[in-house]
């Protein structure tokens, strides 16, 4: 037996459906190295000190395991993860 739902227990069970969370919009693809990142892969696997002695002309950030960082996506910015034990992990762009 069919039941007839009203506008009121439509958008309750579509809701329901979504889990009541906004999904967050995907980040633009990087499929160019937009900031020259892979000029600087040999740090991977260095003490983040070594990035003490490279001159980067332009915009970095360095992220370390629990820092906050924005979701704004730069294409010429080059990110420097640094793993718990203080080494270069990834090197990426936005």
């Amino acid at each position: 037996m069919l039941r007839r739902v009203g506008p009121i227990g439509l958008i309750a069970t579509l809701s329901a459906c979504t889990g009541g969370e906004t999904p967050t919009p995907p980040l633009p693809p990087t499929i160019e190295d937009t900031c020259n990142a892979a000029r600087y892969g040999d740090l991977i696997g260095q003490d983040a000190t070594a990035l003490e002695k490279v001159l980067i002309l332009g915009m970095v950030r360095v992220v370390r395991p629990g820092d906050m960082v924005t979701m704004d996506f730069q294409p010429e910015r080059i990110n420097f993860g640094i793993g718990i034990d203080n080494r270069i992990t990834d090197i990426s762009c936005g």
